[in-house]
């Protein structure tokens, strides 16, 4: 098993989907056209999207559960898909530990893990022990989906921008009340950006951007996106 990597250590994007890997990789992987999978995340808005995501965008069967325990109770009545994709930090995973468990008790399942907050040394902790992939949250529609179908071709998948990148900054007490979505939309409201354009940035649809816009005016106690963003700014938030 290979580990895929774009040229320049780019971010892995449609873009460079369609124009930098092998022609033959590329055709065989689209043709992929139903996977089966079993996601498994703590955080409702996040699984909802990310199944929203495959769904759609990959025409997948997916089995969505909350914690590790769900996820290895499906996987015992359900049989074997053609990816699981596990959250580092939902409960009952113990890090890494729940997916070494996960491989003893099913070692012909390809795991992939999925995170918004761990380190990026993790990435490669996850490969040793035996993940065939780790996907940030913050990848876009288009990209997970392409991401996913790489590993359920047998490739083991982690971008280049993660492997290469250093340890992620601490952490300050104004930012971790937030998602690692909402701060992405905090940083465009920070910069101006409207509704539209923050969506197209992140490859979300606007809908999906006013819903994190009015969790954020909530959570900062602000009466619109301009008092957020002010609010946000005073806190050194960039």
């Amino acid at each position: 098993m290979r580990q895929l990597s774009l040229k320049g250590g780019g971010e892995f994007t449609s873009a460079a989907y369609t124009s930098g890997l092998v022609s033959s990789q590329a055709n065989r992987i689209r043709r992929t056209i139903s996977m089966r999978i079993l996601l498994a995340d703590d955080h409702g808005m996040v699984r909802e999207t990310i199944s929203a995501y495959l769904t759609t965008e990959g025409r997948a069967a997916v089995v969505a559960v909350s914690d590790y325990f769900e996820a290895m109770k499906a996987l015992e009545q359900k049989g074997t898909f053609d990816l699981v994709l596990l959250d580092f930090s939902m409960p009952g995973m113990n890090g890494l530990q729940g997916l070494t468990d996960a491989l003893a008790k099913y070692p012909e399942q390809p795991i992939a893990i999925v995170s918004g907050t761990a380190p990026n040394k993790v990435a490669q902790e996850a490969l040793d022990a035996g993940a065939i992939g780790f996907l940030p949250k913050t990848m876009g529609a288009k990209s997970l989906v392409n991401a996913v179908r790489f590993m359920i071709a047998g490739e083991s998948f982690v971008p280049p921008s993660v492997m290469a990148g250093g340890e992620a900054a601490e952490e300050t007490a104004f930012t971790k009340q937030f998602s690692q979505r909402e701060k992405e939309v905090l940083t465009g409201l920070c910069k101006g950006h409207s509704n539209k354009e923050i969506a197209r940035d992140l490859d979300l649809q606007e809908v999906t951007i006013k819903l994190h816009v009015r969790t954020l005016c909530k959570k900062l106690n602000a009466k619109n996106r301009t008092q957020a963003a002010l609010i946000a700014k005073e806190a050194g938030f960039e």
